[in-house]
């Protein structure tokens, strides 16, 4: 007996209940007034299917049939973008990026017939269990107002790894998915220039595409007192990872929001980030002179712009600690909480029901 003012969708598995809404179930009095919202989460998932099942399946008439075709196949995330009465993205950037060809994974054209529907909240990160002032998994909490205990986990964390310790040199980080989408294809072509000529330790967490399984172990063997690659998933151990690094790397091909940029920003970890998705949307470029930004990034997806940003936040690590400690404190106060994005859903759920 309980009919909501909205039904809120997600991505193509939750596709089909948008689009019974509006196929099936409009002609049925006390479901006629409820509205749709639809979020793609990643657009290159899609739902595509062979129209085979259209009837046994996913229960279509062929008269519905045109609502979920797509170059000759079920797509039912063009069915949900097609009935419903709102579609939201995870970053108010992405959402401009799949009106693109380059980003929109094929369904570029629906996308833009549509476009009057579509917009971006940006997602947000649980800052309860994301705290490093009380974070059980932590060797040692810590705040922005007093950052003795980060000292401790970076230490704590090169002892456990097999790294020396060096508190003055800068601590690199990766956590992620070990994938070309994630921008490992330019860590890869430049990261050891780094490696090599400069004073740094760096530290990647992660499973996936085997050729950077591969590299990075090798990369470890070859530099064993700058380099560990720890080859798994670990929730406790990339907290750990996150409180010790003072920079963190995430240079996404794409991204639709991303929480690592922000889950970092809060452990104190400075973020390098590409400037696409929801990269773009919560992290700006820092300045120097007027202590703007919260953190460095770089456009165009090439591996020696890349280099060049990395190059200057090393450089601002070694030559001036003050502004760089005075950037760690800023970014751990930034609210990236639910709070922020919750306010925005409100207020789009009230545009949709024209409240």
């Amino acid at each position: 007996d309980f009919f909501p003012d909205i039904l809120h969708t997600h991505d193509w598995q939750t596709a089909l209940a948008a689009i019974y809404l509006k196929q099936q179930y409009r002609y049925i009095e006390r479901y006629r007034s409820i509205k749709s919202v639809h979020t793609i989460h990643n657009i290159e998932y899609q739902g595509v299917y062979d129209f085979n099942i259209l009837d046994d399946v996913f229960g279509l008439s062929p008269d519905e049939a045109s609502i979920v075709e797509y170059k000759g196949a079920v797509n039912l995330t063009k069915g949900a973008i097609v009935c419903c009465d709102r579609l939201t993205t995870v970053s108010p950037r992405y959402a401009k990026e799949i009106q693109t060809e380059s980003y929109s994974s094929g369904l570029y054209y629906i996308i833009n017939q549509y476009s009057y529907k579509v917009s971006g909240i940006l997602n947000g990160i649980d800052v309860g269990y994301y705290d490093p002032a009380a974070d059980p998994a932590l060797p040692a909490n810590f705040t922005a107002d007093d950052l003795t205990g980060k000292a401790v986990c970076k230490a704590e964390l090169a002892a456990s790894l097999g790294l020396p310790d060096k508190p003055d040199a800068p601590m690199i980080t990766m956590i992620s998915r070990l994938a070309s989408h994630k921008g490992f294809d330019l860590v890869t072509a430049v990261i050891e220039e780094i490696i090599s000529t400069t004073d740094v330790q760096l530290v990647v967490l992660g499973k996936g595409e085997i050729q950077y399984e591969r590299y990075f172990t090798r990369l470890s063997e070859k530099y064993p007192d700058k380099v560990k690659a720890v080859i798994d998933y670990n929730k406790d151990l990339s907290k750990r990872i996150y409180a010790a690094g003072d920079i963190f790397v995430m240079p996404s091909k794409s991204e639709p929001c991303g929480l690592a940029q922000m889950i970092c920003s809060r452990y104190g970890s400075v973020p390098l980030v590409r400037e696409t998705g929801g990269l773009y949307d919560s992290i700006k470029p820092y300045d120097g002179a007027s202590g703007e930004g919260n953190g460095f990034t770089f456009a165009n997806y090439n591996a020696h712009d890349m280099l060049y940003v990395l190059r200057e936040m090393l450089s601002l690590y070694a030559d001036d600690r003050a502004a760089w400690d005075k950037l760690v404190r800023k970014i751990m106060n930034i609210d990236f909480s639910w709070k922020v994005s919750a306010g925005e859903y409100i207020k789009m759920y009230e545009e949709v029901c024209d409240l």
